[in-house]
């Protein structure tokens, strides 16, 4: 059956063109064991992140016994794309040319490919002009029924987006930024026996010299000064000004360091691979929730994006009652309405 999976037979020479074998027609338009093999193929492919052909589902245990698994699902997600391409039919929709034309140099544009380059990656995925525009067509006519048919009723008001932004601020954080200086103090390393090794006195001078400028700057000096005289980075040409970082995105003992800290303050001397630094905050400027004027399209697209997927689904089930499916194989029948009625015991 089709779960096998198996590789279609070698076209006969006598007879160039193979019929597909149909498993399924929606409202007249046909689902093909061809396309359901894609299908299979390309879902596998993702979840073990290799290449894989028909002959690989007949000869890997593991695999077969995955498609199994996914294999319903597969059946049903077509079933209603069949359903969602009819429905953009009938609204008269249709891809021009000249859109087609704008999505192929649009996909060229953001894979970096000029005509020749984009002719050989079509060639390497096995993909014609005519199978693209086909692939292209049905999307767009998916786009066309979200945006007639769905769109509407997932509009939100003001105050549906404030009760969201209210319920959800950590949604919202502004991140804490902080900027700071530092006195950067090296300490020279040495060749022995092919290893690098620091001399115990350089540290030790290093040391002594980076708590000197700590003790300096916590007497009252000021601290750029204290860049100018001491610090060995390159930050020095620029006062020892680092930052502004986001907190959340430096390196754990940093974070943990700088953390509890104010603005004004300086942390003890750190050891670092080249030698020893001394931070001090510039400038904290504390995570807080982003006012909702900021955030407020941000917050409509999250509300908006949750919404959609039910009223699509909703609205795919309104049309799916409607459909005329007809089965031309009785164990993928079989397998879809097993698929179907777990959902229902799910919802």
């Amino acid at each position: 059956g089709v779960l096998a999976a198996q590789a279609p037979a070698p076209a006969v020479q006598s007879r160039p063109v193979v019929l597909q074998k149909v498993l399924v027609k929606v409202n007249g338009a046909i689902f093909t064991k061809t396309e359901l093999e894609e299908l299979q193929i390309e879902a596998l492919r993702e979840q073990a992140q290799r290449e894989l052909t028909p002959m690989d589902l007949q000869n890997d245990a593991a695999l077969r016994e995955q498609l199994i698994k996914i294999t319903p699902e597969i059946i049903a997600n077509a079933v209603d794309y069949l359903i969602v391409i009819q429905r953009g039919r009938e609204l008269g929709l249709r891809l021009s040319d000249a859109q087609f034309k704008d999505y192929i140099e649009g996909i060229k544009k953001d894979n970096q490919l000029d005509d020749k380059t984009f002719q050989l990656a079509m060639q390497q995925q096995g993909m014609t002009m005519e199978i693209l525009r086909k692939r292209l067509e049905k999307e767009y006519l998916r786009q066309g029924v979200m945006s007639r048919d769905v769109a509407p009723r997932i509009a939100i008001t003001e105050e549906e987006a404030r009760q969201y932004y209210r319920a959800h601020p950590d949604e919202f954080m502004k991140p804490t930024m902080i900027t700071v200086r530092e006195i950067s103090v090296l300490v020279p390393s040495e060749a022995r026996a092919g290893e690098q090794v620091v001399n115990v006195a350089l540290d030790e001078a290093a040391l002594a010299k980076i708590n000197a400028a700590r003790e300096r700057a916590l007497k009252g000096e000021d601290f750029a000064t204290l860049v100018t005289e001491f610090s060995q980075s390159g930050s020095k040409a620029n006062g020892g000004l680092i930052g502004p970082l986001n907190l959340n995105e430096l390196a754990e003992g940093l974070r943990k360091l700088l953390g509890p800290m104010k603005t004004g303050e300086i942390a003890e001397p750190l050891r670092t691979p080249t030698g020893y630094q001394l931070l001090k905050v510039e400038l904290k400027d504390e995570s807080t929730v982003e006012p909702f004027e900021v955030v407020r399209n941000q917050v409509g697209d999250k509300v908006q994006g949750e919404r959609s997927q039910v009223e699509m689904l909703k609205f795919v089930e309104s049309l799916r009652g409607q459909a005329i499916i007809e089965w031309k194989d009785e164990d993928l029948k079989k397998l879809y309405e097993q698929y179907r009625a777990s959902q229902k015991k799910v919802d």
